[in-house]
């Protein structure tokens, strides 16, 4: 195990997620999985009147990378537009192929630095953005 990849931080991360945590009543849910390795990340979500996330649940079926930063979003997406959701993907997956630093709106985000170097993780660190922005398309085709 790369000690740089796989520190306690990141780890304690990829083991915050609560196992099978569903939405009672979703308004969008989505599964999406990295070819490459399996991963796999379900979610859940509900949005308010403005299109801000207002609940999101995710499980995964990940490498502790994909746990970890499916962790960081279920702790920190509440709030956020899709848009800003799409962003902030876009800015995750810019830095892992280093054209430039992670987006610094979630501090935790820097824990997955590392992984630049290992572009068969990078799919499964994008995962948990691809569900909610999944889960938002469910969300525009029941309206």
């Amino acid at each position: 195990m790369d000690s740089a990849l796989y520190n306690r931080d990141l780890l304690r991360l990829a083991t915050a997620l609560v196992a099978n945590y569903r939405l009672d009543d979703p308004q969008g849910t989505a599964e999406v999985r990295a070819p490459v390795c399996g991963s796999r990340i379900q979610a859940d979500i509900t949005t308010d009147a403005e299109g801000r996330l207002s609940q999101l649940a995710l499980r995964a079926n990940a490498c502790a990378l994909g746990q970890a930063s499916a962790a960081i979003v279920q702790d920190n997406a509440i709030g956020l537009d899709l848009s800003q959701i799409a962003q902030l993907r876009d800015g995750v997956a810019a830095a892992l192929k280093g054209e430039g630093e992670m987006p610094s709106r979630w501090p935790e985000l820097a824990l997955l630095a590392a992984a630049r170097d290992y572009p068969s993780r990078h799919a499964a660190i994008l995962l948990p953005y691809d569900a909610v922005l999944a889960a938002a398309k469910m969300l525009k085709a029941e309206t």
